[in-house]
């Protein structure tokens, strides 16, 4: 069964958690127990109705406050595909946690409150998703029920939001735009009588036809290795299997490799999985391969078709998106991991913090704070096998780890 990944992402009171609640509730995914305390919880409240949002929100502060903080992962099923809800906050304090959650989304769902219509957090969530290069975007223009559905209100936001799709990298057949409420359930599982104007898809039924391929799109093959098997037992004496997850493209028996950053070259032998062999490898498979020639390949290393190498630079220039409560200076020492690589690497440069309303870059910025957004230069300790993000996510994306203390500080996106 086919798996998609979504992220959410709406301003403070948009309805997001209550709309995922009802996606659960209307596809009957919400356990009994659940869904009792989910009406004692509500009656509690002084609610006639249903508080859907209590689904997701799982943290003491989140019930309290009604607002989401932690990246939460909702889980459910239909007849014909598997879902993993990543439930992220809106708030700018929290545009890390957002990208956390959107990094590995095939598809996206952006709430619009349709009394307030297109605000700059709007633009922020947006903007997040095209930098990460979320395939499909869903505008889900909510509580529609307190506009009285009113269709010229919809039309107003649609078209607000048209134009902030002219200064993005999407295509417009790439959004969707669904009128919903998600307290009532209009346009969310079931098709409403109160929008006879709109006659588009409900929303489960756009989520159903949407393409549920591995989140890396069809690219260039990248196999990074993440481990050297070699089997102590006898009779595996010399074997020597290299097993990672294959990304970009499929890998075939006989293809010519390259092992970087040695730049070593021989032949793909065999594909393994588990204990049986195949021809071909798929994009998004979790194998072990072997070459016909001993050479030297350690973990951390990229196997490669010959024909389709990547870019071994000691600089790399990325768009980073900053995570650490230190800000990010010229000079700063961290570790770039990326895939299986970690490397030392030196903040040579920064260029300017970007504004997330699309509205440039502010070059007199030197330092990056907390969940601010800008691009960097940074110098290596030596040569990394990279990508530019825009053409292949796996090899096109790092992690700026603290030399210090360890902790993840930022995620860069490379150029």
């Amino acid at each position: 069964m086919d798996v998609l990944k979504i992220a959410t992402a709406g301003s403070v009171d948009d309805g997001k958690s209550t709309l995922i609640g009802r996606l659960l509730y209307d596809t009957k995914s919400l356990t009994t127990d659940k869904l009792e305390a989910i009406e004692t919880r509500s009656k509690a409240n002084g609610f006639d109705y249903l508080d859907f949002s209590l689904a997701t929100d799982g943290l003491v502060a989140e019930r309290e406050q009604g607002i989401t903080i932690d990246v939460a992962h909702i889980y459910f099923s239909t007849k014909t595909k598997s879902y993993i809800i990543a439930d992220t906050p809106g708030h700018i304090e929290y545009t890390r946690n957002m990208v956390t959650g959107a990094s590995t989304s095939q598809a996206s769902i952006i709430l619009v409150d349709a009394r307030k219509g297109v605000i700059e957090q709007t633009y922020r969530h947006f903007f997040i998703n095209n930098l990460l290069r979320v395939k499909d975007v869903i505008v889900a223009v909510n509580k529609m029920d307190l506009v009285d559905f009113s269709q010229e209100k919809y039309e107003a936001i649609k078209s607000d939001f048209e134009t902030l799709i002219g200064k993005s990298d999407y295509k417009e057949q790439n959004i969707t735009f669904i009128p919903v409420s998600a307290l009532q359930g209009d346009n969310v599982v079931d098709t409403s009588e109160n929008t006879p104007w709109y006659t588009g898809q409900t929303l489960l039924e756009h989520l159903e036809e949407l393409d549920a391929q591995d989140v890396y799109e069809k690219a260039q093959v990248r196999f990074p290795v993440q481990t050297v098997i070699r089997p102590k037992k006898d009779e595996f004496h010399d074997f020597r299997g290299y097993a990672g997850k294959l990304y970009g493209g499929d890998l075939s028996v006989g293809d010519e490799v390259t092992i970087l950053p040695s730049l070593t070259a021989s032949k793909v032998k065999e594909i393994y999985f588990f204990d049986k062999t195949f021809d071909t490898g798929g994009r998004g498979s979790s194998c072990t391969i072997t070459l016909e020639d001993d050479v030297n390949v350690s973990r951390g290393d990229m196997i490669v078709k010959s024909s389709e190498k990547p870019r071994v630079e000691k600089q790399l220039t990325a768009t980073v998106c900053w995570m650490d409560s230190d800000n990010l200076t010229t000079g700063s020492s961290y570790y770039v991991q990326s895939g299986r690589a970690c490397v030392l690497s030196k903040v040579d440069h920064i260029e300017g913090s970007i504004a997330t309303d699309f509205s440039g870059e502010d070059i007199s910025k030197n330092t990056l704070s907390l969940n601010e957004i800008g691009k960097v230069q940074i110098q290596l300790s030596k040569p990394l096998a990279i990508d530019s993000y825009s053409k292949n996510k796996a090899s096109g994306s790092f992690i700026l780890i603290d030399s210090q203390t360890n902790n993840t500080s930022g995620v860069g996106f490379i150029e």
